[in-house]
């Protein structure tokens, strides 16, 4: 699918990858970016930035998400490609609280249901349209901090139930799982001991959205940042104890590659 001439929305859209999707959206001549985000006045400079339209949303709220849906529909007339982008990191193991599992659940799973809910009946009415859920590496490979492992998980699996369920009634999907971006999510997540070797590898958000358009173009299902990830995912399913002990090693190494 091509950006040009789309309506599209982002959430997350204020910081980080949003708002480096929303800019590349707009540079690739979209009819429409519409950019919502937790930090109302975030989402607004950067729609102000590309001649979009911000909106304050909570994306732990169906409510505010259904609402979200519908004035963009009220608006430009449907939806062409929505952006499932919010996510949360906690940074905490097992010491984590109920409540923290349920912010993490809330922002970085049920939001994707939540969107799912409000847009997939309209793209369906029209007989088409994208979807695009921001999971993370973290899903595919179990590393990162508890809470965020788990729920990422749970958003790969549920892209991949959307795109089992309505690939084949017009409507695309697309799941993301970027390594190391640097965002203020990943620097606010590790120390500065731990900073310089896992920012080696990080890319810059504006070449996470260029592997995002590029993804999008190709309508291809699995997104990444770093090709090393489809790698270990083969060792995954080639012998499963072998790769279990190399994540070990590799957190050791590396201990937070969240995105």
């Amino acid at each position: 699918m091509k950006i040009r001439d789309k309506v599209v929305v982002v959430t997350g859209g204020g910081n980080g990858i949003g708002a480096a999707m929303a800019r590349r959206f707009a540079a690739e001549g979209a009819r429409a970016v519409v950019v919502a985000d937790l930090d109302g006045e975030a989402a607004s400079r950067v729609s102000a930035e590309i001649g979009g339209m911000g909106i304050a949303v909570n994306v732990a709220r169906e409510q505010e998400l259904a609402e979200l849906v519908e004035r963009a529909v009220a608006t430009y007339g449907h939806i062409d490609l929505f952006c499932s982008n919010a996510g949360v990191s906690i940074g905490k193991g097992l010491e984590s609280s109920d409540a923290d599992w349920e912010k993490a659940w809330s922002v970085n799973l049920m939001a994707h249901v939540y969107a799912a809910r409000a847009v997939v009946p309209h793209m369906l009415e029209r007989g088409e349209g994208y979807l695009l859920q921001t999971a993370s590496a973290a899903g595919l490979l179990s590393i990162s901090d508890a809470s965020y492992a788990v729920t990422k998980h749970g958003a790969v699996a549920f892209a991949e139930w959307l795109s089992i369920t309505y690939g084949d009634r017009g409507i695309k999907v697309s799941c993301f799982c970027p390594m190391g971006v640097r965002t203020n999510m990943l620097l606010g997540s590790v120390s500065e001991v731990d900073q310089p070797a896992l920012l080696a590898a990080a890319v810059e958000p504006e070449e996470a959205a260029e592997a995002i358009v590029q993804g999008i173009d190709a309508e291809r299902f699995l997104i990444l940042t770093h090709p090393d990830v489809l790698e270990y995912m083969r060792r995954k399913g080639a012998d499963y104890d072998r790769w279990l002990k190399g994540m070990r090693r590799y957190q050791q190494q590396q201990p937070s590659t969240k995105s």
